[in-house]
């Protein structure tokens, strides 16, 4: 393999250096090996936290591209699970993918239900983009160049990313917290997008709970969300997907278009759900990248 899989220092003797105030408790980033560490997004208790498990502990892995290769972009990737689990399949191999493209990949570990319940995964959501917004200049990244993917689950809490952000709070004691957390390029692959009917069932009780109000139901069914500011898209879902029906993309496709967002949508007969990378969407979605000016 030839992208370097390693966590840059963020705290301590590095961030002076580089001139960036981070917080004093922050928590070192280390170099690893082939597989780096996982980084807490918050040095003390994430909010909400009810343990001390890394179930628990919301955290994010760096795959950096091999030097001289990076283009300073950077997507958050959000393995799938039904919101009750993590597919390592759908983390560690995406953002390997992405470093080979000269793109930062950071896999997101966030938490799950039953135990949680939203706003948890969105706040963890927002955390990881915020968070490499405000160590992209130590990173060497473009902090206008952070993008989110999301598989499955994933591409739910992804859509949500997309279509529910702030502009950071400038008067934060938190320099993190001062960052935009709206992510600037989405890709969805077989998403859940609807909590409504046609969505998935697990996902919804995992995410919303037992007897969500008709309130939170809508306001967490992406396709119901997105406006003009919502960040262009790159979807893909198979027509065969017995388990997340194609329409969630379909509608996620008809609301982006109906407020003017640009979007690429690779829907066709291509197996069943949870085929992961697959060259039938990477190579367009490279192309796509590359228009978007994060992959050279």
């Amino acid at each position: 393999m030839n992208y370097r899989a390693v966590i840059v220092g963020l705290v301590g003797g590095l961030l002076p250096v580089m001139g960036f105030a981070a917080p004093a408790t922050q928590p070192a980033v280390k170099q690893a090996a082939a597989r780096p560490a996982y980084v807490p997004l918050w040095a003390d208790k994430a909010p909400g936290q009810e343990g001390e498990s890394e179930r628990d502990i919301p955290a994010i892995q760096m795959f950096a591209p091999a030097p001289g290769t990076a283009t300073g972009a950077a997507f958050v990737v959000l393995p799938g699970g039904g919101y009750g689990g993590l597919a390592d399949y759908e983390g560690k191999p995406v953002a390997e993918w992405f470093a080979k493209n000269g793109v930062t990949g950071f896999v997101l570990r966030y938490r799950l239900g039953p135990k949680y319940h939203h706003p948890i995964e969105l706040g963890d959501a927002q955390r990881a983009i915020r968070y490499v917004r405000a160590h992209a200049k130590e990173l060497k990244l473009d902090p206008k160049r952070v993008g989110i993917l999301g598989f499955s689950a994933g591409g739910h809490l992804a859509s949500t990313a997309a279509t529910h952000f702030d502009e950071g709070d400038p008067k934060a004691a938190d320099p993190i917290d001062r960052e935009s957390c709206r992510p600037d390029l989405q890709i969805l692959i077989y998403p859940v997008v609807t909590m409504g009917p046609g969505g998935h069932g697990g996902s919804k009780q995992n995410l919303l709970g037992d007897k969500p109000s008709d309130e939170l139901v809508d306001l967490l069914s992406s396709e119901k969300q997105v406006t003009a500011k919502t960040p262009p898209a790159f979807l893909v879902h198979s027509t065969k997907d017995t388990m997340v029906s194609v329409s969630n993309s379909d509608i996620y496709a008809e609301a982006l278009k109906a407020k003017g967002v640009p979007y690429e949508y690779v829907r066709g007969e291509h197996g069943e759900h949870g085929f992961a990378l697959k060259d039938f969407w990477s190579v367009p979605c490279v192309e796509w990248l590359k228009k978007a000016k994060f992959v050279e």
